[in-house]
């Protein structure tokens, strides 16, 4: 897709998310919105997945390690119709496959694991990742993970794994947006700097704009390109991005907007994209 198709997408998404959240009346639109772009140039643009056949022996696998943020999730895959509009309606209601955490015994196309404890989603990325050597398959595997969510101990060892392991075929991504449940990550448990921290155990680093979609495109290329290491991208992002109401504030990490601030987001998102297409 070219940048014009998928910062449509994008916004599409981005007004899925704020819906299925405020007919959930719970949920996590922080750090859905501020990971839009990451998986829509993902999805659409680098990662072998077959929406008619998710479970393809030859597709690539994606890890949500950072699990509250499904809505976001659920909303690409709605795009590529593994999944219908209307069940997006239905995010966190009793017998729902769209649960407030992805639940892969639920049977959605697309959920690889169950997340929701955070931190160890990049141990299991590099477990499949190891898999994947050992079989000699091309297949690859993006791990998406909060910036909150490297405090974790977890994180670490398989940090430190990965590039022992030489798993080439594993990305992680970081969704950095400076905040997390209780405030600044700078403030409850500084993890910067970051992209150091990854460099010294040995991995490749790309730093990018998390909502730049060409920087987005040129990382993920580059991380396929990469022989040797596994791949960090450290993506830059807005905690609520494209809701001017949410933007960098920790209390909407986990709440839902009300009928009247829902019409006013989807009217925001709307706008910014008459604008730049």
């Amino acid at each position: 897709m070219q940048t014009s198709d998928l910062k449509i997408v994008s916004a599409a998404v981005r007004k899925d998310i704020v819906k299925m959240l405020n007919l959930a009346g719970s949920g996590h639109p922080g750090g859905s919105l501020s990971s839009v772009e990451l998986l829509v140039s993902l999805y659409f643009n680098h990662m072998k997945f077959n929406p008619k056949n998710p479970s393809d022996p030859d597709r690539d696998y994606f890890v949500l390690s950072k699990g509250h943020g499904c809505p976001v999730l659920y909303a690409v895959l709605a795009q590529l119709e593994c999944i219908t509009g209307d069940e997006l309606c239905t995010l966190r209601q009793a017998g729902s496959r769209l649960q407030g955490h992805p639940a892969k015994d639920k049977g959605l196309p697309g959920i690889e694991i169950s997340t929701g404890s955070l931190g160890y989603g990049l141990s299991i990325g590099a477990g499949i990742a190891a898999g994947l050597k050992q079989t000699k398959s091309p297949n690859r595997v993006y791990v998406l993970m909060g910036d909150g969510e490297q405090q974790e101990g977890s994180i670490w060892e398989a940090v430190m794994a990965a590039p022992h392991l030489k798993l080439s075929n594993l990305c992680a991504i970081v969704d950095d947006n400076g905040l997390q449940i209780d405030g600044a990550t700078k403030d409850i448990m500084n993890i910067q700097p970051l992209a150091e921290k990854y460099r010294a155990f040995g991995w490749n680093v790309i730093e990018i704009d998390g909502h730049n979609l060409d920087e987005v495109d040129k990382a993920y290329a580059a991380a396929k390109a990469e022989t040797n290491k596994p791949t960090a991208i450290i993506a830059k992002t807005v905690k609520g991005k494209g809701v001017s109401f949410m933007e960098n504030l920790a209390e909407w990490h986990g709440k839902a907007p009300s009928k009247e601030l829902l019409e006013k987001a989807i009217a925001e998102i709307d706008t910014a994209l008459d604008k730049e297409i």
